[in-house]
């Protein structure tokens, strides 16, 4: 996007963020897919595709495409620095007053934006619970026991935290803190800063291409040990701040959505 457009589009309704980290065989199916859904948005919208140091051809076919889509700029970290700085870098960097956002892997479906944006008229924070996951079985085993270690220590009651698709309100960005395993953490500190967060089932599409950057460590030793370290900042954080949040509203929401997604997905694997 240049400097024009920019001046022009003073403050963007939404604002689409997406983290890459060496998806060249599948960021061109992204980009065309977000395309068609964002027309019905017009102009009014921003997206941001945020490159962690890629070495592949994943930000020449980005910055190739956007040379025709005055909406659109490739940020690009001079190298590798994780999924949570590339996300937080570019939500910061972002100047939507909703912010969305969205896996660089293909695995999230550009169509289920509107079902994140829907519950923002009444809360927060929306979180997609991914119902029929299309990962391996160690995966999805990985992702139970985080989900659980999570929610039991933090008390958040988020059934997904490791859906990509995400949309809130600009406000909420005050909520998160610089860390490794951001990602993770995302809807606990929503939660804990007072804001109310709805989770809402959405679809997860296997993997087309590339490979997946997460082993053990990212999704288990490394949010394991930054768990202890959101626990007791949640703690620190002001009782006016908690005040905030209607905690049986938000709390009957979570609820009802994991109930929901539970009827959705056979196998519980949320």
């Amino acid at each position: 996007m240049n400097d024009t457009t920019r001046d022009r589009i003073e403050q963007p309704c939404y604002s689409i963020v997406i983290p890459v980290y060496n998806e060249e065989e599948v960021v061109g199916d992204l980009l065309a897919e977000i395309r068609r859904f964002a027309e019905k948005w017009s102009d009014d919208y921003e997206l941001l595709f945020v490159d962690d140091g890629s070495s592949d051809r994943t930000a020449e076919i980005i910055s190739a495409r956007f040379t025709a889509w005055d909406q659109g700029k490739l940020i690009r970290l001079s190298r590798n620095c994780g999924q949570a700085a590339a996300l937080l870098y570019g939500m910061k960097r972002s100047r939507g007053k909703i912010i969305i956002l969205l896996d660089g892997d293909g695995q999230n479906d550009p169509q289920d934006i509107p079902k994140v944006l829907a519950p923002l008229s009444e809360v927060d924070m929306a979180v997609g619970i991914r119902v029929h996951r299309q990962d391996s079985p160690g995966r999805r085993a990985m992702s139970r026991v985080g989900n659980a270690i999570r929610s039991w220590i933090l008390r958040d009651g988020v059934v997904d935290t490791g859906c990509g698709l995400k949309a809130f309100h600009r406000r909420v960005i005050e909520a998160f803190i610089p860390m490794r395993t951001l990602y993770s953490f995302i809807p606990a500190l929503a939660i804990s800063a007072g804001f109310i967060v709805r989770q809402v089932p959405v679809t997860h599409r296997p993997r087309t291409g590339g490979k997946s950057k997460y082993g053990v460590r990212q999704f288990l030793w490394k949010p394991f040990l930054d768990l202890f370290g959101v626990w007791w900042f949640t703690l620190r954080r002001s009782p006016q701040a908690k005040e905030k949040c209607d905690d049986s509203l938000h709390r009957s929401q979570i609820l009802r959505a994991a109930r929901n997604a539970s009827r959705s997905d056979a196998g519980g694997d949320l």
